[in-house]
C-alpha cells in the first residue's frame, strides 16, 4: 500500500524575497566575472643582443664568477678595507635625503597598486540618516485625512553596493601596469642606493688623494728647502752664482702655492662627502692623513650577468611591462561596461519600528554603456599606448647597450691604468736617480743648479702623475662595480615586499 504524501504550503514572506534576491544577484556577479576576459597583449620580454663574453679581458689576477657567486654583494665597499670609508657609507645610507626621497616614492608607488587594485572589489556604503519635516495642509503630499500642517519622520538605514564588472581585463589590466610602475620604483630606489655608494667612495677616494698630492709636495717642499739651503751656503763661498739661488727660491715658492692650492680641492671633497652623509658642511671633516691603498680584485663576471645586477636595466624593463599593460587598458575602452548595483536597509518614520520586517527595502540594478562616438578618441589613446611601449622598448635597449658600454670602459680603463701606473712607477724610479746624480754633480762643480732645478721638477711630477694613477685606479675600480651592478639582484624587484628603509636597519644590498 503506497505510503500518503503529506504537502506542505510553501509561503512566501518579504525575507524570503530578500534572500532571493541577494543570491539570485551574487549568482550573476560571480557568473559575470568568471566569464570576463582580458584584452590587450600579455608581456613577454623583448629579446636583446648579448655578447657571450666581453672584448676587455678582465686585468690580472681577476677570475669570471657568476652573479651569486663571487661578485661583491652587499656592502661591496668594504673589499677596499678602509675603516673610514666603511663609516662614511654607513652614515650616507642612515642619512642621505636623496635616498629617503626615493623611500617615500616606492611608498607611494606600492600604495598606489592597492588603490588600483580597489577597483576589482565592490564598493559598500552605508549611509544612515534622519530628518524631520513640517508639511502644509494644502500641499499635494498631505494626508487625506489632515487638515492642518504635519510633521512627518523619515529615518533610514541603507547599505548601497556597487560594482563594474572588469569583462575587458581594464582593471586587471591597471594593477598589471601599476604593479609594475612599483617594481620601476623599486629598482629607482635601488639604482640610487648604488649610485650613492659610489659617489661615497669617489668623493672619498678624491678627498684622501688631494692628501697624498699635498704629501708629495711636502716631502718636495723639505728637499728643495735643503737644495735652497745648499745653493745659499755655496753662493756665500763664492761657488755658486745669486743665480743657482733664485732658481732655488723660485721653485720653492711655487711648490709651497701648490701645496697650500690644494686645500680649496679637499676642501670641496669634504663638503661634497658632508652632503652625501646628510650632514652640514660646516660641521663635517675628515682628518688629513697619509694613505696608500690598492684597488681590490673584484671578479668581472659573464654578460648576461648585466640583466640581473643593474638596477637601471630592471627599471626600464619594469617600465616596458607597465606600458604593454596600458595598451590593455586602452583596448578595453572599445568594449562596453557593466555596472551592478544592489541597495537593502531599512526605512521608517519611527525608530522602534525601523527594524521591523515591513520596514525593509532593497533594490537590483544593471546598467551597460557603450561608447559610440567620442570623437577619436579612443582610438587616439590606444594609438598613444602603442606608441608609449615602442618607445619603453627602444630605452630598454639602449639602457642594455649602455650597461655593456660601461662594463668594457671599466674593464679596459683597468687594464690599461695597471700597465700605466706601473711604467710610471719606473719613471719615478728614474727620476729620483737622476736628480742624486744631478745633486751629486753639482756639488762637485761638474754641473750647473738648473739640471738640479730639472731633475726635482721631473721628481715631483712624476711623482703625483703616478699618484694620480693609483687614484684613476681606485675610482675606476669603483666604477667597474657600479656598471656591474654592485652584486644587486633583479629578483628583488618582482616581490610585494614592504618598501625598503633608509636608515640603518635596512636590508643590505
Amino acid at each position: 500500500m503506497r505510503a500518503p504524501i503529506n504537502l506542505q504550503k510553501i509561503e512566501t514572506s518579504p525575507s524570503n524575497c530578500k534572500r532571493r534576491a541577494a543570491a539570485g544577484f551574487a549568482g550573476a556577479l560571480i557568473a559575470l566575472c568568471l566569464s570576463g576576459c582580458t584584452v590587450g597583449p600579455n608581456y613577454k620580454r623583448p629579446s636583446v643582443e648579448v655578447p657571450s663574453a666581453y672584448k676587455e679581458p678582465p686585468p690580472q689576477g681577476w677570475k669570471e664568477a657568476a652573479p651569486h657567486d663571487e661578485i661583491a654583494k652587499g656592502n661591496w665597499w668594504e673589499a677596499f678595507g678602509d675603516a673610514q670609508l666603511n663609516d662614511l657609507e654607513t652614515q650616507a645610507l642612515a642619512a642621505n635625503p636623496t635616498l629617503q626621497a626615493a623611500v617615500a616614492r616606492v611608498t607611494q608607488a606600492r600604495a598606489n597598486v592597492r588603490i588600483t587594485r580597489a577597483a576589482l572589489f565592490p564598493t559598500v556604503n552605508v549611509e544612515p540618516s534622519v530628518s524631520r519635516a513640517r508639511g502644509s495642509a494644502d500641499g499635494s503630499d498631505a494626508p487625506n485625512n489632515v487638515n492642518r500642517p504635519f510633521t512627518n519622520n523619515v529615518i533610514t538605514l541603507p547599505l548601497d553596493v556597487s560594482y563594474e564588472v572588469d569583462l575587458w581585463g581594464r582593471v586587471r589590466r591597471s594593477v598589471e601596469s601599476s604593479r609594475a610602475q612599483a617594481q620601476a620604483s623599486q629598482a629607482d630606489y635601488e639604482n640610487i642606493l648604488l649610485t650613492l655608494k659610489s659617489d661615497v667612495a669617489q668623493n672619498y677616494f678624491s678627498l684622501r688623494y688631494v692628501d697624498v698630492d699635498r704629501g708629495i709636495l711636502n716631502n718636495n717642499i723639505g728637499l728643495l728647502k735643503k737644495a735652497l739651503d745648499l745653493t745659499q751656503s755655496r753662493h756665500a763661498g763664492g761657488v755658486a752664482s745669486g743665480l743657482d739661488v733664485s732658481e732655488a727660491e723660485t721653485l720653492l715658492s711655487t711648490t709651497q702655492a701648490t701645496y697650500i692650492g690644494l686645500g680649496v680641492q679637499r676642501a670641496q671633497f669634504e663638503h661634497a662627502l658632508a652632503v652625501l652623509v646628510g650632514k652640514p658642511a660646516s660641521v663635517f671633516s675628515v682628518p688629513e692623513k697619509a694613505y696608500d691603498l690598492r684597488p681590490p680584485a673584484i671578479p668581472a663576471g659573464l654578460p648576461s650577468d648585466l640583466l640581473e645586477r643593474r638596477p637601471d636595466v630592471a627599471e626600464a624593463e619594469r617600465q616596458m611591462a607597465s606600458a604593454n599593460a596600458q595598451i590593455g587598458v586602452a583596448r578595453a575602452a572599445y568594449f562596453p561596461a557593466l555596472n551592478l548595483t544592489a541597495g537593502a536597509g531599512y526605512l521608517s518614520d519611527d525608530l522602534l519600528k525601523l527594524f521591523n520586517i515591513s520596514s525593509s527595502i532593497w533594490s537590483v540594478a544593471a546598467s551597460a554603456s557603450q561608447p559610440l562616438y567620442a570623437g577619436g578618441s579612443i582610438s587616439a589613446n590606444y594609438v598613444r599606448s602603442r606608441a608609449a611601449y615602442d618607445e619603453s622598448v627602444a630605452n630598454y635597449r639602449q639602457q642594455v647597450l649602455v650597461a655593456f658600454k660601461e662594463v668594457e670602459d671599466g674593464l679596459s680603463g683597468l687594464r690599461v691604468l695597471e700597465d700605466q701606473e706601473a711604467a710610471q712607477n719606473k719613471a719615478v724610479n728614474s727620476s729620483r736617480k737622476t736628480l742624486n746624480i744631478s745633486t751629486a754633480r753639482y756639488k762637485e762643480g761638474l754641473a750647473n743648479f738648473l739640471e738640479v732645478i730639472d731633475a726635482q721638477r721631473d721628481v715631483l711630477q712624476n711623482e703625483q702623475e703616478s699618484a694620480q694613477l693609483r687614484e684613476l685606479r681606485l675610482l675606476t675600480t669603483v666604477q667597474f662595480i657600479q656598471a656591474l651592478g654592485g652584486g644587486w639582484q633583479e629578483s628583488k624587484i618582482y616581490s610585494d615586499s614592504q618598501p625598503p628603509s633608509a636608515n640603518s636597519s635596512q636590508p643590505k644590498h
